[in-house]
C-alpha cells in the first residue's frame, strides 16, 4: 500500500492530501482460528449449522402450534397460545437466519481488509464487469460451495422460515366458500321449526338479549329502543357467528313520522320498527338513540342514522342505510319476523345498489 492509494485530488488533479500526512496503511491481519485451524473451521460451521437447526425447529414449532391449538372461538387458552408459538416460532426462526448468517460472515469468510484509490465511477463495461467478477470472488470466498451442510442448513432455514406466517394464512381461509351465507341469518324463515321459538313453525319470535324471553309490542314503550335476537338462538352451536349477525334494535315512535321505504309499508307494526345493530361503517354495534331526533348513534365513528327514515345515513363515515327486520305480532301480541333482512348485514363491503 502505497500514500498514492489514499490521496484525495482536486479537479486539476493537485494533491488535497494535508501536510505531514503519512499514510498508515492497514493493520496487519491478525488470523482467526478457523483461518489456522482446520479443527477450528469445522467447529465454526457446525455451530452456524447449529444455529440455522434452531431456527428450523423453530419455525416447525410454530407450525405445530398453529395445528396443536386451533382457534375456535371457544377456549381463551388455546388463543393464548396459537399466538405465543407463531409468534416465538416466527421471531426465533428470522434470528436464528440472522444470528447464523452473521456468525457465518465473521467466522468463516475472509476478513481481511480491502482499499482501492479514490475515482470517478463511470458505469461502463468494465467496471460493470468487475463488478461482476468482485460478487463472483464474494461467493468463492464464503466457501459456500466446499460446505454442502452449511449451504443446506441456511437453504432450509430461509426456504420454511415463511411457513409460520404462511400457514396460518391459508389454514384460517377455510374450505367454506359459501358467500351466500353471509347474506343469510337466524331470522330467515324455515319449515317445521319449533312452535316455541317459530310462529307457525316458520316464522322467528323476538326475544330480549340476553334473557331470550319473547317480547310483545305491548311491551315497547314510545321511544325506547330494545336490544334483541332471533328466539332460542342460544342453543345454537355457533351461536357466537349467528348473533354477530342476527342482532337487531327494536325502536317505538310515532307511526305518523315514519316515512318507509316503497314495498316496506307494512315492515313495522304501530310504530315499532327494527333494524339491524351492526353498523354498516365497520361492523360496531350502534347501540345509542336520541330520543329527542330519532337517530341511531355508532359510537365508534359517530356514524349517525335516522329512524324515521328507513335509517338512513345523516352523519358519518357509513355508506349504506342500515338493514331493515319486517316485523308483525301473532295473535297474543308476541313480536315475530317476517323475513330476513333483504339485504347482507353489516360493513358495505360488497357492491351495493345504494
Amino acid at each position: 500500500m502505497t500514500k498514492d492509494s489514499l490521496q484525495t485530488t482536486d479537479a486539476d488533479g493537485g494533491d488535497l492530501t494535508p501536510p505531514g500526512f503519512s499514510n498508515p496503511g492497514m493493520e496487519p491481519h491478525r488470523p482467526r482460528l478457523s483461518d489456522t485451524s482446520p479443527r477450528g473451521a469445522k467447529r465454526a460451521e457446525r455451530q452456524v449449522v447449529f444455529i440455522f437447526t434452531i431456527s428450523i425447529l423453530a419455525t416447525i414449532g410454530g407450525i405445530v402450534g398453529y395445528f396443536a391449538f386451533p382457534l375456535d372461538g371457544v377456549k381463551l387458552f388455546n388463543v393464548r397460545m396459537s399466538t405465543l408459538s407463531i409468534g416465538a416460532g416466527l421471531g426465533i426462526g428470522m434470528l436464528g437466519i440472522g444470528i447464523g448468517a452473521i456468525h457465518w460472515a465473521k467466522s468463516l469468510m475472509d476478513d481481511r481488509e480491502k482499499s482501492e484509490p479514490r475515482h470517478p465511477m463511470v458505469s461502463d463495461k468494465p467496471t460493470r464487469t468487475e463488478a461482476l467478477e468482485m460478487l463472483r470472488e464474494g461467493i468463492s470466498e464464503s466457501k459456500i460451495a466446499r460446505r454442502p451442510l452449511l449451504k443446506g442448513a441456511l437453504g432450509t432455514a430461509v426456504a420454511i422460515a415463511p411457513l409460520t406466517f404462511l400457514v396460518p394464512l391459508i389454514g384460517n381461509l377455510g374450505g367454506d366458500w359459501d358467500v351466500e351465507k353471509f347474506k343469510r341469518t337466524a331470522w330467515r324463515p324455515v319449515e317445521n321449526g319449533n312452535p316455541e321459538h317459530y310462529h307457525e313453525g316458520k316464522y322467528r319470535y323476538i326475544t330480549v338479549d340476553p334473557s331470550n324471553r319473547k317480547l310483545k309490542a305491548s311491551d315497547i314503550t314510545n321511544g325506547n329502543i330494545v336490544h334483541v335476537l332471533p328466539a332460542g338462538l342460544h342453543d345454537d352451536p355457533d351461536f357466537l357467528t349467528e348473533k354477530a349477525k342476527a342482532a337487531v334494535i327494536l325502536v317505538r315512535v310515532d307511526p305518523e313520522i315514519i316515512t318507509p321505504l316503497p314495498g316496506r309499508e307494512d315492515w313495522t307494526y304501530e310504530g315499532i320498527i327494527a333494524y339491524s345493530k351492526i353498523c354498516t361503517h365497520v361492523g360496531c354495534p350502534v347501540a345509542l338513540y336520541e330520543r329527542t331526533t330519532h337517530h341511531l348513534l355508532c359510537p365508534c365513528h359517530q356514524s349517525t342514522f335516522d329512524v324515521t327514515d328507513h335509517a338512513k345515513v345523516v352523519f358519518g363515515p357509513a355508506k349504506r342505510a342500515l338493514p331493515q327486520l319486517p316485523i308483525a305480532v301473532d295473535d297474543e301480541g308476541y313480536l315475530y319476523a317476517m323475513d330476513d333482512f333483504d339485504e347482507a348485514v353489516g360493513p358495505s363491503f360488497w357492491e351495493r345498489e345504494r
